[in-house]
Order: C-alpha cells, then structure tokens, then sequence
C-alpha cells in the first residue's frame, strides 16, 4: 500500500479524510446518520458464470486446480479496491477514514453441520494482487483455520473472555467500541477482529441457498457486506434472438452511504462487473494503482 507520512487526526488503521469545500456534505453526513444501520444502501448483482467457469478450465489444464470461483470474486474485489480506493474507507467517531490497507474478513465452517464451529479468516493483499497471489494467501488461512482443532487470533481473543460474567463482557465490549472512536483501540485487537476489514465475505451459496442481503456490523470499521450465493441456471436472451440456458452467481452488497456518494458506488459496481466479464486481466497485476487522497 501507499507510504504516507501520519499526520494528526490519522490513525494506525488510516488516515482522515480532510473534505474540501466541494465535499464539506460529507463532512456532515456522519453526523447526521450516526450508525451503519442508519446508513445501509443494498446492491443487488447478477454475475455470468461462463466467463469465470471457462477460466478456471483452463487453469486446471495448466495444473493449477486448487483457485476456485469464490478466488476469483476475492480477486476481482481487491482489483476494485485498488482502482476504486474510496470504498476502503471507513467511519469513526464521525470521521471518514482512508483504510491504509487492503484485507477481508471471510466466514467459514469448519465442518458442513449444525454442531460445525464458525470461524473467520482475514487475509491481508496487495493492491498489486493477482488472482494466484490472493488464491495462495487465502488457501493458506484456509488450511490453517479449517482444522478442527487449529485456532486463530479471533478464536484465542472470544475463548480469553467466553467464560467471564456477561457485565463484564458487556463493559469490554463498550470500552473497546469507544477506544475504536477515537482511534485507540489496541492494534493487536484490531489486526484480529474480524469486524475490522476493507469488506466482510460470505459464500452461502456453499451451504446451498441464495446471497442474502446482511446488514453491517455496529462494532468495527467495515462499510462493504458481501454476499455470495448459490449457483443458478436462467434462461436468457441470447444477441441473437435465441434462447439460451445459462449460470449465474447472484451477489447482494450492503455498504456504508456516508464513506462515498451514489455515483462513485455505482461506477465501481460497473468496475466490477467489467472484471468478472473479463476475469482472465485478474492473471496479471493492474497496469495502475489508485491510491485515496
């Protein structure tokens, strides 16, 4: 990421944004919709199949078949952020903050049942990531935490306080979201919590049913909610005329208003798709980086 000389008012985390005059609206807008529930928007994307699907072919041909679908969405988020930096922001105490670096906290189960243990992984990238760096870091946190008796940082944090009384969990709780506020929190916490991420990721299309839309997290820095469902078969109209069967992946976002405006959002969304269309330019890194002023 972007080496910058910390200035007062940054934290360890990212730096303040200082609107200009032309922005002094968003300079107002954290204080007007306080919360993330107060500041929910909801996306609503469906991403072709076949373009994905045709690459991973290839892929496996040339010997490389442990990258998977949800790499490539991982891939294509993190090539976004890197063009779109200002969806890596984040709201404290009424601030907008530049994140200064790229992660993703992902939920998954250690086992497929009811009785399975949930956990999170929260690999950190690069802006520069292809789609078999990104592949290679999160399949190394994958294999780490998919043990069942394998922990992680989030999970020594939650089993340090599982048996203290409630009040007190209640206090730390509110202690810490407080120290967050203002930019205190310690850093160890933070590089552990899950709900400190550039975009929260869920595939529940693994466990068989469609993306939901999942509200963000009061406690945290995460303004992008990402889901990911299960595969569908449509039938769509071909260029030609022709009816045509075909496989999609439906994608529902909830993000933050208050970190950019609707048009930014709207043409990173048109960003995004234009990558999973062509997902094969996710092989080589991008010929520029975009950094958050």
């Amino acid at each position: 990421m972007q080496q910058r000389k910390r200035r007062f008012g940054d934290r360890y985390d990212g730096w303040r944004i200082r609107t200009g005059k032309n922005d002094l609206f968003f300079t107002l807008i954290p204080h007007i919709m306080r919360t993330r529930l107060d500041s929910q928007c909801y996306f609503d994307e469906r991403i072709d199949l076949e373009p994905i699907e045709k690459l991973l072919q290839k892929l496996r041909k040339d010997g490389l078949k442990n990258i998977k679908t949800y790499h490539v969405f991982m891939a294509a988020i993190i090539r976004t952020i890197s063009q779109r930096p200002r969806i890596n922001r984040f709201v404290a105490g009424s601030k907008i903050y530049a994140r200064n670096h790229i992660n993703l906290s992902i939920a998954i189960k250690r086992s497929m049942s009811d009785s399975g243990e949930e956990t999170t992984i929260k690999p950190r990238f690069e802006p520069s990531d292809t789609l078999l760096d990104v592949a290679e870091k999160v399949n190394a946190s994958y294999i780490e935490s998919a043990k069942t008796d394998g922990t992680n940082g989030t999970d020594n944090f939650v089993k340090a306080v599982l048996h203290l009384p409630s009040w007190v969990n209640h206090f730390i709780v509110f202690f810490m979201r407080n120290l967050d506020k203002i930019g205190w929190m310690p850093k160890s916490l933070n590089e552990v919590s899950p709900f400190h991420a550039s975009a929260f990721l869920t595939d529940v299309g693994s466990i068989g049913i469609s993306s939901i839309y999942h509200h963000l997290y009061e406690f945290g820095t995460t303004s992008v909610f990402i889901s990911m469902g299960r595969k569908e078969r449509r039938l769509v109209i071909a260029p030609d005329g022709m009816v045509k069967e075909k496989r999609f992946i439906n994608v529902r976002v909830v993000v933050d208003e208050r970190i950019c405006d609707g048009f930014y959002y709207g043409s990173t969304f048109k960003l995004f798709q234009r990558i999973m269309a062509h997902p094969e330019i996710l092989l080589e890194p991008p010929e520029t980086i975009v950094y958050d002023t």
